[in-house]
């Protein structure tokens, strides 16, 4: 009789799991209205979701939409220790630079929240087109945009470059702060005192103080913007640093294959972030795309220099094919 009173009780409990299950959800009601309606207390329904879910009444199914590449993102996130990727899919795209900036701005609406210093690069294309697209926000939600190393180039290009900083600080409701002075200078005495000016004081005191980075990731031959931009290095620079295993940059702070910092000929000549300050940023987002870039991405990663990366499928697929 004791047997046949137990096996009853489990049935009726196990009903009440999937009764409980299906008025929540399927019917979409709270726990609340649940609890009303069958004459339970709230903690009681809340026991009683979680007791379905343990035993299978209740079974999750992730369905994601289309142009989502979560088994990429999550093998690049194992391979290379990042904190976070997005992939891309460009196929097909006129405009593949926008089509990653279109993404990457939608990212970085929800996830540039309460950081306290952002930098940015100037001189990324890639960069430019996802903080155009960005939608202004409504509360601050950073107190300085800076940039991470000088802009004062050619004119044209300047504009486009100083836009950036400028963009990404009234979208944000931030401070800008601009370098006031060409990425590359005359000579490194030129760059010690340019250092220590006052002017250029309020740049360096916010870069110690960045909680977030945003930049691209360059190959040793400079983007066009850049080219165009008056700060690109000379072909005998260049030649120079192939020759001693540079494969990238970021922030014109080279790196080889293994994404150890390259010593460059114009590192001490350089008005921006060193190596050592840029790895050093809490959170270091970049945006970079295009088989051509794969190898200095790879190396970024290997190095450190990069802990969120927004990139295309293509070199999501080439960076797990090694």
């Amino acid at each position: 009789m004791s047997s046949t009173v137990d096996l009853a009780a489990s049935s009726v409990h196990v009903r009440l799991l999937g009764r409980v299950a299906r008025m929540y959800h399927e019917r979409d009601m709270t726990q609340q209205q649940i609890a009303e309606q069958l004459g339970l207390s709230q903690a009681r329904v809340s026991r009683l979701l979680k007791e379905a879910g343990d035993r299978g009444i209740v079974r999750s199914i992730v369905v994601l939409p289309d142009g989502v590449n979560a088994e990429l993102e999550d093998a690049l996130e194992e391979r290379f220790g990042l904190a976070d990727v997005v992939v891309v899919d460009t196929a097909g795209s006129s405009d593949p630079a926008r089509a990653l900036g279109a993404v990457a701005a939608g990212y970085l609406d929800v996830s540039l929240v309460g950081a306290d210093v952002i930098g940015v690069s100037s001189w990324s294309g890639s960069l430019v087109a996802a903080v155009e697209l960005m939608r202004p926000k409504l509360q601050p939600q950073a107190q300085v945009v800076v940039q991470m190393f000088g802009g004062v180039g050619d004119p044209d290009v300047q504009v486009q470059a100083t836009r950036l900083t400028g963009r990404l600080a009234d979208v944000l409701q931030a401070k800008p702060l601009y370098m006031p002075s060409p990425a590359i200078v005359g000579n490194p005495s030129t760059c010690t005192a340019l250092l220590s000016d006052p002017s250029v004081a309020p740049v360096v005191d916010a870069w110690r103080d960045m909680s977030v980075s945003l930049v691209g990731i360059g190959s040793v031959e400079p983007s066009p913007l850049l080219q165009r931009s008056g700060n690109a290095l000379s072909l005998e620079e260049s030649e120079e640093l192939v020759a001693a295993g540079a494969v990238g940059d970021v922030c014109l702070r080279y790196f080889d294959a293994s994404g150890a910092p390259v010593a460059s000929p114009v590192d001490d000549r350089l008005m921006g972030m060193s190596a050592d300050q840029i790895r050093a940023v809490p959170r270091r987002i970049a945006v970079a795309g295009g088989v051509a870039k794969v190898r200095a991405i790879r190396a970024a990663l290997l190095g450190g220099w990069v802990s969120v990366l927004v990139t295309d499928s293509d070199v999501a697929e080439a960076l797990l094919a090694v």
